[in-house]
């Protein structure tokens, strides 16, 4: 028999008055985060459509690296700014309609370009794509979290970060056999109406969970007490003790390297199996899922062991930051000997293997984060979080067709430019390690004046 919890907390509407009991089952609380993480493998298909049509827009509009790299970077250069947006969406608009507006624009703003294809109209395109996906991040993080307590949290993220691996294991293979066969347009249209499918999966299922709070009275005092499980009616903190904490900086300098990684893998990883590698393009696109087969099993067996550990008493400190740190350090140490393989499936099988033991970290640093604020600024917490991590995404693509094409071979510069990230990433791994605490930092922003 399903458990069934109430819960009164403030209402969503603006006269900040109580809400009525609200029942909360087992049933509804993963119903409604499955739409969420719905929304978030449209979302990350949206994002790999580039890596899989990168070639065939390539050989028809005649494009080099250099300008599939600029179109990627551009994307995340508009996703960053949009990602700032988060914040004035949750507190103009409810969730359900601030995220019905964004999928909607996303879902419709690809098109423009299966009627008249250009390098500019690709840039375009693509820019509006990621300016819609911005704040989309954030406000989907804060959703899910609306319907899971603090302690709770790292397998719900760990969760919407494996959409990403749902996407490109289940996804970019169909997208990829339909570019094959009916050509990069008709896999743009396709996107375009599994967007409209979830739209009204959205307007019939949706509503908000009790662990958000949408109206809290603005001041710079706090509790007296600042506990994981935070209650919906503290009133906000000084948004300056939340962005210069030890664990926000260094969280935030390592989700842009971890970033970095996934823009390179969504805008470059096909073309490295069929140009560096030598496989075919079907096969690119089906090996394109191998890494995130490893990155859907860590991701989602760490976020639910580091919630095991938590709710037992292991402190986040140790729980999320520490095994984060471990994890990206393994990248690191693995990524570096990829210009010394020259067999093309031990490169396929390093390569998922760097990039399935980075991305243990994000649900956790994810978590991590989201425990340092108040509820009611969650959104804002995250919306500025995740804008930064976007600032990985705003180099590395260009970059790396850069570096390929400068090197003496395509598998040559593929394997230097993911080198390079796998570094990247192990630096943030330090840098955590040495300096993040969340339950250090929650307590210092929630101080008593």
């Amino acid at each position: 028999m399903t458990t069934a919890k109430t819960y009164r907390g403030r209402s969503t509407g603006q006269s900040g008055g109580l809400a009525r009991p609200r029942l909360v089952t087992n049933r509804r609380v993963w119903g409604t985060t499955g739409l969420v993480i719905f929304l978030y493998i449209v979302n990350y298909a949206d994002k790999a459509v580039l890596g899989i049509i990168a070639q065939p827009l390539a050989r028809e509009l005649d494009f080099t690296a250099s300008q599939i790299g600029l179109v990627g970077s551009l994307f995340y250069l508009a996703f960053t700014i949009g990602g700032f947006l988060a914040g004035p969406l949750n507190r103009y608009l409810t969730l359900k309609w601030a995220l019905l507006v964004v999928a909607l624009i996303w879902s419709v703003v690809m098109l423009p370009l299966v009627l008249a294809a250009s390098f500019a109209v690709l840039v375009a395109s693509r820019m509006l794509l990621g300016l819609s996906e911005g704040p989309a991040t954030a406000l989907m993080h804060t959703a899910a979290y609306s319907w899971h307590p603090p302690a709770k949290r790292g397998l719900v993220t760990a969760l919407l970060g494996s959409s990403a691996s749902v996407a490109k294991i289940v996804i970019a293979p169909i997208l990829a056999f339909v570019t094959i066969e009916y050509g990069w347009r008709v896999a743009i249209l396709v996107l375009s109406g599994l967007g409209a499918l979830w739209a009204v999966c959205w307007l019939i299922g949706w509503t908000e969970g009790p662990h958000i709070a949408k109206t809290v009275e603005a001041e710079d005092s706090v509790p007296a007490q600042a506990t994981g499980d935070a209650s919906p009616t503290q009133p906000s903190v000084p948004w300056r003790r939340i962005f210069l904490s030890r664990t926000f900086v260094t969280c935030a300098l390592l989700a842009m390297a971890l970033y970095a990684l996934t823009t390179v893998v969504l805008t470059w990883l096909p073309s490295y199996f069929e140009l560096g590698l030598g496989y075919t393009a079907l096969q690119a696109g089906s090996l394109f899922a191998l890494p995130s087969v490893v990155a859907l099993v860590t991701m989602i067996a760490s976020g639910a062991i580091t919630d095991r550990l938590i709710q037992r008493g292991v402190g986040s400190r140790v729980a999320r930051i520490v095994i984060a740190s471990a994890g990206v350090l393994v990248c690191g140490a693995v990524l570096v000997t990829l210009p010394l393989i020259e067999v093309p499936v031990v490169a396929v099988v390093v390569l998922s293997l760097g990039y399935g033991s980075a991305l243990i970290a994000l649900p956790l640093i994810h978590s991590a984060v989201s425990e340092l604020c108040p509820p009611q600024q969650t959104a804002g917490t995250m919306g500025m979080y995740l804008a930064l991590m976007g600032i990985g995404g705003l180099i590395a693509p260009y970059a790396t067709g850069v570096v390929v094409e400068h090197a003496a071979t395509a598998a040559d510069g593929y394997a230097l430019a993911f080198q390079g990230v796998g570094i990247f990433v192990a630096i943030g791994g330090i840098l955590i390690l040495l300096f993040a605490n969340p339950e250090r930092d929650r307590l210092l922003i929630c101080r008593t004046p």
